[in-house]
């Protein structure tokens, strides 16, 4: 039996590319899903009368808003595979066969259309970026992994029930390979073409984008690793004021004068300690008990 496959485009005002996307998407699935993601052009309308089926956002959320949206379809559709690409022709229709077939073959859950795994054009800042950003999700999630922000992936339909997204912004990526680890999904790169010559009329600033992910990510760790993220440096933090009170005490007990300077730095210390390892503590004992509750 053939299985049926979806592809899921994320758009905001791309109506210059979005059908040239959908129909040649449409050579290679059995249905297209366009999240218009609040776009004020004809995105949606000209991704609608090409046959793809439209969810729309009465405002732009973001692209983790729009990936969420559209994972939340597919699990009503509950296909075999999902494809996920751009609707700015960055990525290459044509490749949607290569992306999917570990997944089809039952190899993966999920597969990666990687830009680092062949001689690609992309621009260095982009380069030094993207393996900045792909070695600290590597701390968090999959460690062998070469394109952590890569949005061309296929999903199984393990893979689409698995994945609930939070992020709204593009930390979405990262944020979906650290669900697969804890989820246990099995995953796996394919080389592919990235095409940067596109107009891309809404581009946010890469700094802007490089920081989205890194705070997305760092938060991602506080979260999964309090006790490690907020009380280790809070237990730093109190020895750090214990040496401070110590050398207080001392100059007290022989000058019977109190050094200002030292005094407020064993203070100051000894409240951040506290603080973070009180967060340490909450946090933790919220993460348990959603993690049991799941």
């Amino acid at each position: 039996m053939k299985p049926f496959v979806v592809a899921c485009i994320p758009a905001y005002n791309e109506e210059k590319s979005i059908a040239r996307v959908v129909i040649e998407a449409q050579r290679y699935v059995d249905r297209v899903v366009v999240c218009d993601d609040g776009s004020n052009d004809l995105t949606g309308l000209i991704a609608e009368r090409l046959g793809a089926e439209v969810v729309r956002h009465e405002r732009n959320v973001g692209y983790g808003g729009a990936l969420s949206s559209l994972f939340e379809r597919a699990r009503e559709i509950d296909p075999d595979a999902m494809v996920i690409l751009d609707a700015d022709l960055q990525h290459d229709p044509n490749d949607i066969p290569k992306i999917l077939s570990p997944i089809l073959n039952g190899e993966v859950d999920i597969v990666i259309g990687s830009r680092t795994l062949n001689e690609s054009n992309m621009p260095k800042y982009r380069r030094m970026g993207l393996r900045v950003i792909t070695k600290l999700a590597n701390k968090v999630s999959y460690k062998d992994i070469n394109d952590a922000q890569s949005g061309f992936r296929a999903y199984n339909r393990k893979a689409i029930h698995s994945i609930i997204l939070t992020e709204r912004g593009m930390g979405a990526s990262t944020e979906i390979l650290l669900r697969a680890k804890e989820c246990g999904l099995k995953i796996k790169e394919v080389p592919i073409e990235i095409n940067y010559d596109v107009e891309r009329p809404s581009t946010q600033n890469p700094l802007v984008h490089g920081l989205d992910v890194v705070l997305s990510t760092v938060k991602q760790m506080s979260i999964r690793h309090p006790l490690l993220f907020y009380g280790l440096p809070g237990v730093i933090s109190m020895l750090i004021s214990l040496f401070f009170w110590i050398w207080t005490v001392q100059t007290f007990a022989t000058t019977r004068q109190v050094i200002t300077n030292v005094t407020l730095i064993a203070v100051a210390s000894t409240l951040v300690g506290l603080v973070l390892l009180t967060t340490a503590m909450i946090l933790w004992v919220l993460v348990s008990v959603v993690r049991e509750v799941r």
